[in-house]
């Protein structure tokens, strides 16, 4: 399933790499092979469960999600982008564990919840955003957010060094307790958190 969502990323243009989006980081980007790997490591927990995630791409995340998940666990996965969101429906077709909606996640998603583990890939940058994730997530669920770069590689002028949004609600918000995980490539981390209350 990873294997089809990465060509299809392919046929589409959607970049697989950060690298590939360009320098900017701005435009979307596939799930890297590390955060696919915890994605699945966690899903493959789901026994009965519901998984979420903002922001499908073409479905290269989704399909590290569903290809490890339970066959008792659902996942209702949400993308702003028609065109991105009807090429993983098609993808996920044959699953029916597996739904694929078009929209704003802040209106779609909160009717599927609770879960038991969210996956925020969207591009939000909002602390009160942030903070309403939390609330679409049972208590003992998890969040996870890629796309972060370790401090440790960070440049010594970075901002990110004295702020980062995504850091400062996983470790701010005293209702997860937290911890950033670096991948391989030591260049990419991701963070996860798990609702304690």
């Amino acid at each position: 399933m990873v294997q089809r969502a990465n060509a299809l990323a392919r046929d589409l243009g959607f970049p697989l790499t950060r690298e590939e989006a360009g320098p900017d980081r701005k435009n979307p980007s596939a799930s890297l092979p590390g955060v696919g790997l915890v994605l699945a490591v966690l899903a493959a927990g789901c026994h009965g469960g519901r998984i979420g995630e903002i922001g499908t791409g073409v479905g290269v995340g989704s399909a590290w999600l569903a290809s490890a998940m339970p066959a008792d666990c659902t996942l209702v996965t949400i993308e702003l982008d028609e065109r991105r969101a009807a090429a993983a429906a098609g993808l996920f077709a044959a699953d029916s564990r597996v739904s694929v909606l078009a929209g704003d996640a802040t209106d779609l998603l909160p009717p599927h919840a609770p879960f038991d583990l969210l996956f925020a890939d969207g591009g939000w940058r909002d602390p009160g955003g942030f903070a309403a994730l939390v609330g679409l997530v049972r208590v003992g669920g998890r969040i996870v957010m890629d796309d972060v770069t370790p401090l440790a590689v960070l440049p010594a002028d970075s901002p990110l060094r004295a702020t980062d949004v995504k850091r400062d609600f996983f470790f701010g918000d005293s209702r997860l307790i937290s911890a950033e995980v670096v991948l391989p490539d030591l260049r990419n981390s991701l963070l996860v958190g798990t609702r304690l209350r």
